[in-house]
C-alpha cells in the first residue's frame, strides 16, 4: 500500500519551494479525548474547566468529506483520521464510509488510543478503513496508567489491537512515546511482546508540542539509544524507507521476526521531506505541528464557496522564518487566499517570513534547537495522535 502510494500520481501533488509534495492529510474529527496523557493532554491544562469546541464549531462529516475531495483532487493520496481520540466522535464510521468513496484516495488510516477499538474495529473495516495505528506506551499497568492518567488498563488496548488484526485493519502499527524517567525501561518488554506478531512497533522520541506538556530536552530518549538497546538483544538491520517523507526510520530483526520503527522527531528532524498537512476539528488547515495560526476553511465552506474556488490553481509553498515558544517555528506554509479568492495559490512576497524577519528568525531557531532544519522547520506531525 505505502509503496504504491509513493509511486502513484506523484507529479500531481502540490509542491513547495523545497520540492516537497503535499501527499498526506491528517484530519482531526474532535478535540476531545478520554485519556489525559502527560505528554499530550495533561490534566493540568485539559482539566474539568477546559473549554472544548462546541458541537456547532466542529466540521460536519459532510464538510470534512468535501474538503477531503478537494485535497485528493490536488494530489493528496493518504488521509489519517485523528483526534483527540477519533473514536469518541459519535458515528465516526459514517465519515470513514464517505472518505473511502473518494476516487484517487489510496490509503485511509486512523490513529487511536485503542480504548474503544475492540467494539469498533469490524465496523470501521466494513466502512472502508484500511488500517490503524494504536498508541501504547508500556505493557506494565502502573506505568501505562501513570502516562494515560485515567487508570486505563493495558489489557483493553491489547484487546483493541487484536480486534483490529482480526478485522484486517493491517498492518497494525503501535506507537510508543518514550520519556526518560517515565517508561524507557519498558522498551525491551514492548519490543519482545510485538516481535513476530506482524504488528509494527514504533518508538517516538518525547516531543515538544507547544506549551502544554512541560517538555524538557533531558527527558528525551534518543532514537539511536533505543535502537542500540534492542539491537544488543535482538540484532537489527536498517531498511530503506517505503517512500519519501516516511517519518519512521525502519529496522528489521535479522532473524526475520518483523520490524520496528523509530521516529526521531527531536534528534533527527525530518522537516526537509515532510509531506503532511493537518486539518483541525474546527476546520483550520495547519502545515506544521508548531504553527500557531491555521487557515480558516470552515468559513469558506459555510460561506458557500464552490469546489473550484476551494481548489484554485496548483499551490506553491515557501518556508517563512520561525519564532520561538508556542508560535510558528520556521514551518513551511501553503499560502492561502482569503475568502474572496481561491484557497490555494502561488506565494506572494509579503508573507509571514517577511513580517517576522525571515532568515534572522531562522538563525534564532537554529541556535535554540541545534538539530532543527531552519529551511523546513519542525515536522508537521503530532507525536502520537496524528501518525
Amino acid at each position: 500500500m505505502e509503496r504504491a502510494l509513493a509511486s502513484a500520481d506523484g507529479d500531481r501533488s502540490p509542491g513547495d519551494a523545497l520540492g516537497r509534495p503535499l501527499r498526506d492529510l491528517r484530519i482531526s474529527v474532535t478535540d476531545r479525548c478520554n485519556f489525559r496523557c502527560v505528554y499530550c493532554m495533561p490534566k493540568e491544562v485539559f482539566g474539568r474547566d477546559f473549554q472544548f469546541l462546541k458541537r456547532e464549531e466542529l466540521l460536519t462529516f459532510e464538510e470534512i468529506a468535501r474538503l477531503a475531495r478537494v485535497f485528493v483532487a490536488c494530489g493528496v493520496r493518504k488521509i489519517r483520521v485523528t483526534g483527540g481520540e477519533p473514536l469518541v466522535r459519535r458515528n465516526v464510521e459514517r465519515l470513514i464510509e464517505q472518505l473511502a468513496g473518494i476516487d484517487g484516495l489510496r490509503d485511509l488510516t486512523m490513529t487511536t488510543n485503542g480504548s474503544l477499538l475492540a467494539s469498533k474495529a469490524r465496523t470501521l473495516r466494513e466502512a472502508g478503513l484500511h488500517r490503524v495505528t494504536v498508541s501504547l506506551d508500556s505493557l506494565e499497568d502502573d506505568v501505562f496508567q501513570a502516562m494515560n492518567d485515567v487508570d486505563f488498563p493495558v489489557a483493553q488496548v491489547l484487546g483493541g489491537i487484536e480486534a483490529a488484526a482480526r478485522a484486517a485493519l493491517t498492518p497494525v502499527k503501535v506507537n510508543m512515546v518514550v520519556k526518560r524517567g517515565g517508561n524507557e525501561h519498558s522498551v525491551l518488554g514492548m519490543a519482545g511482546h510485538f516481535r513476530g506478531t506482524g504488528h509494527v512497533l514504533r518508538f517516538i522520541e518525547y516531543m515538544d508540542v507547544g506549551t502544554t506538556n512541560g517538555w524538557r530536552l533531558e527527558e528525551v530518549v534518543p532514537a539511536a539509544e533505543i535502537v542500540r538497546s534492542i539491537d544488543a538483544l535482538w540484532p537489527l538491520e536498517p531498511v530503506e524507507p517505503n517512500y519519501r517523507g516516511e517519518v519512521a526510520g525502519r529496522y528489521r530483526y535479522r532473524d526475520g521476526a518483523g520490524e520496528i520503527g523509530v521516529i526521531a522527531s527531536v534528534t533527527q528532524p525530518f522537516c526537509r521531506d515532510c509531506t503532511r498537512a493537518r486539518l483541525s476539528a474546527d476546520g483550520r488547515l495547519y502545515t506544521c505541528l508548531f504553527a500557531s495560526r491555521g487557515h480558516d476553511l470552515r468559513s469558506l465552506l459555510r460561506g458557500g464557496a464552490r469546489p473550484v474556488r476551494l481548489a484554485g490553481p496548483r499551490p506553491q509553498v515557501s518556508a517563512p522564518g520561525g519564532r520561538e515558544g508556542g508560535r510558528d517555528r520556521g514551518a513551511p506554509h501553503h499560502h492561502l487566499d482569503k475568502a474572496d479568492g481561491p484557497l490555494l495559490r502561488a506565494p506572494h512576497r509579503r508573507d509571514a517570513s517577511a513580517a517576522q524577519g525571515g532568515d534572522v528568525a531562522d538563525r534564532g531557531l537554529a541556535r535554540a534547537h541545534p538539530t532543527a532544519d531552519p529551511r523546513g522547520g519542525f515536522g508537521s506531525v503530532s507525536p502520537t495522535r496524528s501518525r
